[in-house]
């Protein structure tokens, strides 16, 4: 009997499709970079890559009738560093598929940024949307003008709108996960305290 991983829905994740996508992995340029086999740090790879197979998963239970085409671009819906930390490292694995940025949108069409949240953010953070001032010097020796709050209103709720859409759609992930999904011993989530690899060190 073939060894289950994981079950979305009633449907069985079998360990060999983890094994393959190790084996995918660790067959790729990324290979340098990843921790051996069989060890503590290997074991948790392996809770990852079982961490995406679920999430596929959900995602592709949720995409029909989500319209691929207009989906946005995966640069646009993370465009750096943060972002991606922001909404972790499944869901911007996910947000890789045309399907799951479809599903992303629908997801989160009714996230909303209040007025007094934007007032609040320029607020906190006045340079944020700040430009070099005209005729100054360049580069970090250049003095940013304050804008005012009207200027730089539809640039600060973007941002804030993204920041929220992405939070939107990592608690939809998480929550859909934890009602749908069930890992068997040794494939559970690389952060579960429970877990003996889940372990913490100087």
């Amino acid at each position: 009997m073939t060894a289950v991983a994981a079950v979305v829905a009633g449907a069985p994740v079998f360990v060999d499709e983890i094994d393959e996508r190790e084996r995918r992995l660790r067959a790729s340029n990324l290979a340098s970079a990843l921790p051996r086999p069989g060890t503590s740090e290997g074991r948790q790879l392996r809770r990852w890559l079982t961490q995406l197979a679920v999430a596929e998963r959900v995602v592709a239970a949720q995409a029909r009738g989500c319209e691929e085409a207009t989906a946005p671009t995966e640069d646009e819906l993370l465009p750096d560093t943060t972002a991606r930390l922001e909404i972790g490292s499944v869901a911007a694995s996910l947000l890789a598929s045309a399907s799951a940025r479809a599903v992303f949108m629908r997801v989160t069409a009714t996230v909303t940024v209040s007025d007094a949240d934007v007032a609040a953010y320029h607020a906190r953070n006045p340079l944020r949307f700040a430009r070099a001032h005209e005729g100054g010097a360049h580069g970090w020796r250049g003095r940013p003008v304050t804008p005012a709050a009207a200027e730089v209103e539809t640039a600060v709720r973007e941002h804030l709108m993204a920041a929220a859409r992405r939070r939107e759609f990592r608690r939809w992930l998480d929550a859909s996960c934890a009602e749908l999904v069930d890992l068997a011993p040794g494939y559970e989530h690389p952060g579960d305290p429970r877990q003996p690899d889940n372990t913490h060190r100087h």
